[in-house]
């Protein structure tokens, strides 16, 4: 399996080159040169399969011989090794819970796969690897958590001064050793333009490896199809619809990818807060970024989406094909609070703010499609958001993973939105 850029300007990389590499040197994302087919039967033998043994096939071509077929069992069993459950809200709406992880959100997955393919490659590297990650909250802690100790690897963090919660600031802030972590004076979308002029900076290059762990790197991309695989395996059948939280929309596009391959997903749905670049985009057919708002699901607080061009690739930048597939809906932070009540009132399932944008973009579209079932993912456990207590007007338990956190101290770098400032850090940790 060969890599290529999106942007098309720049030579085509095996899995290995562009896991280390992170983007390509014209900013575009690698794209695989094939859509693998799921073999026959493959999906029919879902619920006789292990997560390990699904996540191992679905990423078996992929890999395509850089990573041998044990160390690859193995990476795929260290990923997987919590629960994915698919738990029923009413009659017709089920939620895939993707919080058991380490740090309590769907960026484990992504995280775990990908701290392990690049300690597998970086073994065979003489010098250092630093890797890069632009965070609006929760995949700056799973990637913190899991290159957490990796010798030979460093880890920089930037995230946005004052929009991320409490508990997802204290994850990012408190491991030290070879994570260091960045508070910037700006949104996400500055600190994620930060860092990818930084992997494109060539003299960076020369002194050494570095790497993106945000969803542009193909290895935190690429294994979140998996769990879209669970659901069907848990549902035994098709899935009508499915509404994806979306932010950045590496998840929803890891979901595309993996109905382009054959699962059987029906109908997608990007459900996104204010920031709604991609909802005007499938009404209009006019791509136009903005700057990004702050919301309740700070998570997806994105103006500029870098995986979405992914999505395109995968139909082809055909927009009419594009809109029959998938649909999108932005949810208002005042729609988002009325559902998280709606739904612990009437059903008694707390939802983190994400989930309450995906939740109400589904059953919207229930309601106007006639379909009487789908799912959408909770990707965040709700006891990571303050607001979560105040709309509900309950205290969210607190698992032992947060409980864990009181009491540790804080340590960050506060910068300006300022890339000879971020500069002078990276080329201090080589």
């Amino acid at each position: 399996m060969q890599y290529f850029s999106t942007n098309r300007n720049s030579p085509n990389a095996s899995f290995r080159e562009a896991v280390l590499r992170g983007q390509p040197d014209d900013k575009g994302l690698y794209f695989p040169s094939q859509i693998p087919r799921l073999p026959d039967g493959f999906v029919a033998s879902l619920g006789s399969l292990s997560n390990a043994e699904i996540a191992f096939e679905v990423m078996l071509p992929y890999v395509d011989g850089e990573i041998d077929e044990a160390t690859l069992r193995t990476i795929c069993e260290e990923t997987v090794d919590f629960k994915f459950p698919l738990v029923p809200i009413n009659d017709g709406i089920s939620t895939l819970e993707l919080f058991h992880g380490p740090t309590l959100a769907f960026k484990d997955v992504g995280a775990r796969f990908m701290s392990r393919c690049l300690q597998h490659f970086s073994r065979h590297e003489n010098r250092k690897t630093i890797v890069i990650v632009a965070t609006s909250g929760d995949t700056g802690s799973a990637v913190a958590a899991g290159f957490h100790g990796v010798e030979g690897i460093e880890v920089v963090i930037l995230y946005p001064k004052g929009r991320v919660s409490k508990i997802q600031e204290l994850q990012l802030t408190t491991l030290g050793g070879n994570v260091t972590t960045l508070e910037l004076h700006g949104s996400f979308d500055d600190c994620q333009a930060l860092a990818k002029q930084a992997l494109a900076d060539g003299e960076l290059a020369e002194k050494a490896s570095f790497t993106s762990a945000n969803s542009i790197n193909v290895a935190r991309w690429l294994p979140q199809q998996v769990y879209y695989f669970y659901a069907v395996k848990q549902m035994s059948g098709e899935i009508p619809v499915m509404s994806v939280p979306s932010g950045n929309f590496g998840n929803l596009a890891s979901g595309v990818l993996a109905k382009a391959s054959g699962l059987p997903i029906k109908k997608f749905i990007a459900a996104c807060n204010a920031n709604d670049v991609v909802p005007r985009f499938l009404a209009s057919g006019k791509y136009d970024p903005r700057q990004s708002v702050a919301t309740l699901s700070n998570a997806m607080d994105v103006g500029a989406p870098s995986n979405f061009v992914r999505i395109l690739e995968i139909f082809g930048n055909d927009h009419v094909e594009l809109a029959d597939e998938l649909t999108a809906a932005s949810v208002s932070d005042e729609e988002t609070a009325a559902t998280m009540r709606e739904v612990y009132k009437l059903h008694g399932y707390t939802l983190d703010p994400h989930g309450g944008v995906a939740y109400r973009a589904l059953a919207d579209y229930l309601d106007e499609s006639g379909l009487s079932e789908g799912i959408f993912l909770e990707t965040a456990h709700p006891v990571k958001f303050h607001s979560v207590e105040k709309i509900i007007g309950i205290e969210t338990d607190k698992p032992e993973a947060v409980r864990d956190l009181v009491g540790k101290k804080k340590v960050s770098t506060e910068i300006s939105n300022n890339y000879d400032e971020l500069r002078s850090i990276l080329l201090s940790k080589v």
